[in-house]
């Protein structure tokens, strides 16, 4: 390991988390280092373009790191990233594991890891379904409402207009589905109970980019018949798990929103 590379990251980092601009004797004594060597440190991260120094001699963190943190961001493919945490997920719960965005009033399946038991639920990857059916959609439709209550019930009859009975437990009146998102932005995720296919159940948790917004959703579905109230708090968690991973790998750091908080298992009784 080069120690020279590791330190000048370190002051970096140091500089990045530091409240407000920092000495060379700031630097020297959080790093235990001479102040000589402390300000050759500093001078070489101004010269690169990663720090500037104001005209009282203190240091701080430039806009090159945002520059490029940019960049990067701009080459994630959400479908490569989510790959590794969807296949520890499946291995995990052993059901069917979706990654989907919302397009208008529907979810699109870009990735999907199979279930290894005979009796699963199945999809195709390029698939759509109604958003306000399916768990994974429901979260996408709950992150984009507006904070109050009846621009979001305006904005829900726009972008769902239709609200069409596919099964006994589809939602038929916006009110009604506003709820239920709003019980999902509470609780960080989503439920459906047969409300799309009457034999398919599903949880969706959200996948947030490193400026905090959602960006898609991880959804496990199986059958509705092994969706007990003994089944569900079991998957809620390692599904938790796997969005944030994916979302840790896109950028995000918690503290932009609130995390998503444990199963509630009041909401089984109202989905």
């Amino acid at each position: 390991m080069d120690k020279t590379l590791v330190k000048g990251l370190s002051v970096l980092e140091f500089l990045v988390n530091s409240v407000t601009p920092c000495s060379v004797s700031d630097v020297a004594q959080a790093f235990s280092l001479v102040p000589s060597n402390a300000h050759r440190t500093l001078k070489t991260l101004v010269a690169l373009g990663y720090a500037r120094q104001s005209t009282d001699a203190r240091y701080q963190a430039s806009l090159r790191l945002f520059e490029l943190g940019s960049k990067v961001v701009g080459t994630l493919d959400i479908r490569h990233v989510a790959h590794q945490p969807m296949a520890a997920l499946a291995t995990a719960t052993l059901e069917t594991i979706h990654l989907v965005v919302r397009d208008g009033d529907q979810v699109v399946y870009l990735d999907k890891i199979d279930s290894p038991q005979p009796v699963a639920a199945y999809s195709h990857i390029g698939g759509r379904a109604p958003a306000q059916c399916v768990a994974s959609g429901k979260v996408l439709l709950a992150y984009a409402l507006p904070d109050d209550k009846a621009q979001a019930l305006a904005w829900l009859r726009s972008t769902v207009p239709a609200l069409q009975s596919y099964t006994a437990f589809s939602h038929l009146k916006h009110g009604a589905l506003l709820d239920d998102l709003l019980q999902v932005r509470e609780q960080g995720y989503a439920l459906n109970r047969g409300e799309w296919r009457e034999d398919v159940s599903g949880l969706g948790a959200p996948v947030f980019d490193g400026r905090g917004q959602v960006v898609g959703a991880l959804g496990i579905s199986l059958p509705s018949i092994r969706a007990s109230a003994e089944r569900l708090p079991e998957l809620i968690a390692p599904l938790n798990e796997a969005a944030a991973s994916t979302s840790a790998l896109l950028g995000y750091r918690p503290g932009a929103i609130a995390p998503v908080p444990v199963f509630n298992t009041k909401s089984m009784s109202k989905a």
